[in-house]
């Protein structure tokens, strides 16, 4: 068997096995590489899951009439009007993501950095991917005059460029582009012909509510696929179940024709029981939204503590303004960590931080950026406890930051980054640190 193109193990799975690994080896880690959200599935969605065990059949390719029906109301309430026969359901966001690279061909540009499947799904298909900078504070979304500049110059080279990808809050920053940005890429787009697949997995957990992300499809219609699913904002990633918006429009017929030939081929159907009740959770019933939003809160304020302990000494980091990443740049602090520990690259950092401390983290090169960079992705949605008990309290809590579990954990990482750092003229990042500097375009809250 060729190995010469075996694609690599995902960076955010092979970290969690490298640290289950340890943790089995009786070694204490904490985690802040992987994303996923460690919270129990809410009863109301566990008790329809059982309810619906005996559904065995693989059902609509697309997925069940009363998903897609849930599904397109869901989206109806975010103002993005869609007929449920352009809803197409899968086993999970980021199967439905590569379908659609497949289906869509040519190269696609993705943004630097972005989530660390992108440019592996788009090698597995055969597809060349071209990275351009976001802009300062507003990850996720191409730099709209870049995007212009490097689909023409790759066009010019003899590349078919057919579309851009944007992630609508960004993993792994954090942050998220304001809609002057979305509809500037949008004109880009439509002057260049190419279709916008705007990965909007973490648009629930927006912590201001209130002034969430604009979606391309607001102003690019007719050539936006919109992809999102239960994995973040209900914690359902091992239930595997994901959605995507086609436009409406000849695109959109075209793609839903191709996306069924591909799913009937790979997956058959999303399974039936959880089907039944992701319908559910697409409906948004209070319970479910309660539960939503308290997530979003406790994530807010886990991830704002864990911020500034990394600001306090230091580093560079754009105001967290949704989900659970932080993406601290230690780019001022390069020299002191030449000196005090040989430390030159990011990849160098993040082992430096695993081997000697037990602090699980990733390097920026995994999503995009130099290997020489010292930018690193911190996911905070693993500390809020180590038993289903102490995450459902952290749920619950008014105050999460008090718990004892979760107080541990940010004293550790920041007793970790005062030591890593040696800084004497800094505050002790176990104490509170300066609050986040507020975001160029105003407060959040």
């Amino acid at each position: 068997m060729s190995t010469s193109s075996s694609p690599a193990m995902s960076a955010t799975l092979a970290a969690d096995a490298l640290l289950d690994s340890k943790r089995a080896a009786g070694q204490h880690v904490i985690s802040m590489a992987s994303g996923e959200i460690g919270v129990p599935v809410h009863p109301s969605l566990a008790e329809r899951l059982a309810q619906a065990a005996h559904r065995n059949s693989y059902g609509p390719v697309a997925g069940s009439a009363e998903l897609r029906t849930a599904v397109a109301g869901y989206w109806q309430r975010r103002d993005l009007e869609i007929d449920p026969d352009l809803v197409m359901c899968g086993p999970g966001s980021k199967s439905l993501l590569f379908a659609v690279l497949l289906a869509l061909g040519g190269s696609v540009v993705i943004p630097r950095p972005s989530w660390v499947s992108y440019a592996a799904q788009a090698a597995l298909a055969g597809q060349r991917t071209i990275s351009c900078p976001v802009l300062p504070g507003q990850g996720g979304v191409p730099d709209p005059d870049r995007l212009h500049e490097e689909v023409t110059a790759a066009r010019a080279d003899g590349h078919e460029v057919r579309a851009v990808v944007v992630t609508l809050p960004d993993n792994p920053t954090g942050t998220f582009a304001s809609s002057g940005t979305v509809r500037r890429l949008c004109a880009v787009a439509q002057r260049l012909d190419l279709v916008i697949i705007s990965d909007e997995i973490y648009c629930d957990l927006v912590f201001d509510s209130a002034a969430p992300p604009i979606s391309p499809a607001a102003f690019a219609p007719e050539r936006t696929i919109v992809t999102t699913g239960l994995t973040k904002n209900l914690a359902l990633g091992g239930w595997r179940l994901g959605v995507a918006r086609l436009p409406d429009g000849p695109l959109g017929h075209t793609l839903r024709d191709r996306l069924l030939g591909i799913a009937s081929q790979i997956w058959s159907s999303p399974a039936a029981p959880v089907q039944r009740a992701a319908a559910y959770a697409f409906q948004e019933p209070p319970e479910i939204s309660r539960h939503v939003a308290a997530l979003r809160g406790l994530h807010q304020k886990v991830a704002r503590a864990v911020a500034e302990r990394f600001t306090a000494v230091g580093t560079r980091l754009e105001p967290v303004r949704a989900t659970c990443y932080l993406y601290p740049d230690f780019e001022p602090l390069r020299s002191r960590l030449a000196a005090r520990h040989d430390v030159h690259t990011g990849a160098e950092l993040t082992s430096l931080l695993l081997e000697r401390y037990g602090i699980g983290v990733l390097p920026g090169s995994e999503f995009g950026e130099p290997a020489s960079g010292l930018r690193l992705r911190a996911a905070t949605s693993r500390l809020y406890g180590e038993s289903d008990e102490q995450r459902a309290e952290a749920v619950r809590s008014p105050d999460p930051l008090s718990l004892p579990w979760i107080r541990s954990n940010l004293d550790r990482i920041g007793e970790v980054l005062t030591d890593l750092i040696g800084s004497s003229n800094r505050d002790s990042c176990s104490r509170t640190a300066p609050s986040t500097p507020p975001h160029p375009e105003g407060p959040v809250s």
